[in-house]
């Protein structure tokens, strides 16, 4: 046994061996049944951009089959719709209780009918799951959500992620039955309840279909504005013009799901929003959204204490250790010799450069470069013990008192127990600042812009290697600015039982804009809000309601903030969610949730009875930069070369002992 280890392990994650891992009981190879295709149409509205994307599975196989695929949405998506789509027929799916509509469709699924349900397992990870698809066939599934678009600095930036890296699942194991194996890479443990629910299993694109995990994408941009630039740092755009409409594809046509789509523009030299309000009447309720960009607010440079955090777990081994490296560095170039500073990395294990922050001098410096010069990726992804240790206050030498102290989160958010990460930054965060610096191709947004909204900063993506040097100056040119605290947003009506989000308004840096929607405050009368700058100066604006322009699906962005508000407070007492609360407002508004899912069902009865229904988990791709390692195959498809090579060694022993009989006769 001591021969067959080594090599099942290496038939599990060496690249070149790949073609072992999709065989069958006989060791011949398959491929997946199901191929899957998917076709984005995103309109983009001011601050607000709706997608229609249309999932298909065809079956090649020869049996009836159910599909189950885990896959990504942006980290502020708001589902509202789901259409199953079977040859002429078109049925449309409802939102229910989370139980209720599981229940209908496993019914639904037993009777042979047709079906399809969607799950929320995190804001920005959820599964499909498609039944009975005819041999043949495609069964097509049709998801709306909408999301607000990002703006920061001038820019305005839309991600479409398409795959997910795979994430660090900690705590001790609490299943163990073979079902449970089956539908993720990952057992549950006690520090992450649902891990085989959001543990896909990752492959390479040459080990799906030629034509499976592919996906089209058009994007028309209508910010209300001229624009200047439209660009990706992830991708070749082919780009037309229509007035102030834009419409941007991918210049390859289909694009490989293995990485992100990410697209930003940029309105035309002093055309930027400073100021923008929206309205909409829904079942006869008014609803406001407003965009207040503070502007210069003047700019104090006070002495600052950095704290770079730096994930060099396995997932981040590849193009994203050197993209963090890249970043670390760049943030080193900003310190001056009134800062000090640490390093701190963490995979299975924490380790600090220094022992307590040092001031940023000439050989402090160099050895620093030397560390992250030397830095690897390989391990798990504990990020308790380095957040603990980064929001300690260790003040170093020539500490003053009005140094600033900031903590830099370099990661890829690779990690499955987010709520207890966030929870312990909000009790550790003091009078702290963490900022959050995204990387790879395929990062966990949600966390990375969660963790920065707990730890009253920012988060930033990078893409690639060439895409450090724009977000990152971005970034540490907001750190540098002033902060605008204690901010208070006043609505016509505020006392009268008006409900605005989110509830706590936060800090604002420099260039980043303030962001607030309401419901029940007709478009008339004045916003006010108010905030307090670092020497103590007050700051404040008014906004006009009734410049508002036209605006669609701001009650579904006020329910979903309402949810997150609702979630926030859980987590902060510790309490288990307003399930009854946060139900009732999903079902008003027609939004998944963590407690409602869409489901969809046939009337008609497709496959018999006695034919039988085989169950397929799609796989993801590996985001493009991970190396081999990362990659997470089926347990039935890793079988086979364990049983190949117990038949080798079987043959070795067997052929050994031939040669030993054959010399005792001689």
């Amino acid at each position: 046994m001591l021969f067959v280890h080594p090599l099942y392990a290496e038939a599990s994650e060496a690249d070149t061996l790949g073609q072992l891992h999709f065989v069958d009981g006989q060791g011949h190879w398959q491929e997946p049944a199901l191929v899957l295709g998917s076709d984005f149409d995103i309109r983009v509205s001011g601050l607000i951009a709706d997608t229609r994307l249309l999932r298909s599975f065809r079956n090649t196989s020869d049996q009836w089959r159910e599909g189950v695929f885990v896959f990504p949405l942006p980290e502020k998506a708001s589902v509202y719709g789901l259409t199953m789509k079977v040859g002429e027929r078109t049925i449309e799916g409802r939102v229910q209780p989370r139980e209720a509509a599981h229940q209908a469709y496993e019914t639904a699924k037993r009777a042979g009918q047709q079906a399809a349900n969607l799950e929320q397992q995190r804001p920005n990870l959820f599964t499909a799951r498609v039944a009975n698809i005819p041999p043949g066939d495609t069964v097509s599934v049709e998801l709306k959500y909408q999301q607000p678009v990002r703006y920061q600095a001038g820019v305005f930036e839309l991600s479409i992620p398409t795959t997910l890296t795979p994430r660090y699942v900690p705590g001790a194991l609490t299943g163990s039955s073979a079902d449970q194996w089956q539908d993720g890479w990952s057992l549950p443990t006690n520090r992450v309840a649902d891990a085989d629910a959001i543990s896909p299993f990752t492959v390479n694109p040459r080990d799906v279909a030629d034509d499976s995990h592919r996906a089209s994408i058009e994007v028309r941009i209508d910010a209300g504005l001229p624009l200047e630039e439209v660009s990706s740092p992830s991708h070749q755009l082919a780009t037309s013009r229509d007035g102030q409409a834009v419409t941007v594809r991918p210049a390859s046509g289909e694009i490989l799901m293995d990485r992100d789509f990410v697209v930003r523009w940029r309105p035309l030299a002093g055309r930027e929003p400073s100021a923008a309000v929206f309205h909409q009447s829904w079942q006869g309720e008014d609803y406001l959204l407003a965009l207040l960009v503070p502007g210069q607010t003047g700019h104090s440079v006070l002495p600052r204490e950095l704290v770079f955090v730096i994930d060099t777990s396995g997932s981040m081994a590849g193009e994203s250790i050197r993209q963090a490296r890249s970043a670390l560095k760049a943030g080193l170039q900003t310190l001056t010799p009134r800062d000090s500073f640490n390093i701190i990395q963490f995979n299975s294990q924490t380790h600090a450069l220094f022992m307590q922050p040092e001031i940023a001098n000439g050989n402090n410096l160099a050895r620093a470069r030397q560390y992250v010069d030397d830095l690897t990726a390989d391990g798990g992804t504990e990020m308790a013990p380095a957040l603990s240790l980064a929001l300690q206050h260790r003040s170093g030498p020539g500490d003053v008192a009005e140094r600033v102290r900031q903590v830099i989160f370099i990661t890829d958010g690779a990690v499955g127990n987010e709520t207890a990460l966030f929870q312990q930054i909000h009790q550790q965060l003091g009078d702290q600042r963490l900022f959050t610096v995204g990387i790879g191709s395929a990062p966990n947004r949600h966390f990375m812009r969660e963790a920065a909204r707990w730890g009253r900063g920012t988060y930033t993506a990078i893409h690639s290697t060439s895409d450090v040097s724009g977000p990152l100056r971005a970034l540490f040119s907001a750190m540098s600015a002033p902060v605008l605290a204690d901010i208070r947003v006043q609505w016509p009506g505020q006392d009268e039982g008006v409900e605005s989000f989110p509830r706590r308004a936060g800090d604002l840096f420099q260039g980043e804009p303030l962001i607030h929607v309401a419901r029940g405050v007709p478009a008339m009368g004045e916003l006010k809000v108010s905030g307090r700058l670092p020497g103590g100066e007050r700051w404040s604006r008014t906004l006009d309601l009734q410049q508002a322009a036209p605006g669609t699906g701001l009650h579904r962005h006020w329910a979903r903030e309402k949810i997150d508000s609702l979630q926030d407070r859980a987590t902060v007492s510790g309490q288990a969610p307003d399930k009854a609360g946060i139900t009732r407002l999903a079902v008003a508004h027609g939004l998944m949730s963590a407690y409602t899912s869409f489901v969809a069902v046939d009337a008609t009865p497709a496959r018999a009875a006695e034919a039988p229904l085989a169950k397929e988990n799609l796989p993801t791709l590996l985001p493009a930069g991970s190396q081999a390692g990362m990659l997470r195959y089926p347990q039935t498809a890793t079988a086979a070369p364990l049983l190949i090579a117990l038949g080798l060694v079987g043959l070795m022993f067997s052929v050994a002992l031939m040669l030993l009989q054959r010399r005792a006769f001689q």
